[in-house]
């Protein structure tokens, strides 16, 4: 985070020195924007997941599908992406107006764990779902700085979990 100056991204972008002032004042206000960026990036990718992925059958199809998107979206191809939203998580602890704009949203790939929940008839199938996918992102948290692993094994207890 404290790379995440006017001047460096000006100069990664290409842009002469001051374009990026000019749209965004304050360092503050260049992190906001940073991660709204972020969360808007997260969330067409996830309503296109949900939209273009068949409805899982089954818990195993599930956690299969969690596990591929774990293992080609957050850590594989977007592990970048994945390290910048945790840091400004962890920034968010210190600027309250970030965290409302990291509150997790609504989007088709959500939506589809929580149908799924409530199809089997779990209680509370919209708090199961927040709690599934928040054990979901600590798992791929310690597999980025950790160097760890995520099994589907793991998603899968995870889905069986949420499931009783």
């Amino acid at each position: 985070m404290r790379g995440l100056t006017h001047r460096a991204v000006d100069r990664a972008a290409g842009m002469p020195p001051g374009t990026t002032s000019a749209y965004y004042r304050t360092r503050q206000a260049l992190l906001a924007a940073l991660v709204r960026r972020l969360v808007d990036r997260d969330q067409g990718e996830l309503q296109g997941l949900g939209e273009e992925q068949p409805r899982p059958r089954s818990a195993d199809e599930l956690a299969a599908g969690i596990a591929a998107f774990v293992e080609t979206r957050l850590t594989g191809d977007g592990r970048e992406r994945s390290l910048a939203r945790y840091a400004c998580a962890v920034e968010s602890a210190r600027h309250p107006e970030l965290r409302e704009i990291l509150v997790p949203r609504e989007n088709a790939a959500r939506d589809a764990v929580r149908d799924f929940l409530a199809d089997r008839g779990v209680e509370d199938a919209d708090g199961r779902t927040l709690t599934l996918l928040a054990c979901v992102d600590g798992l791929v948290f310690d597999r980025l700085v950790g160097g760890g692993q995520v099994p589907v094994e793991e998603i899968q207890g995870l889905v069986e979990a949420a499931l009783r």
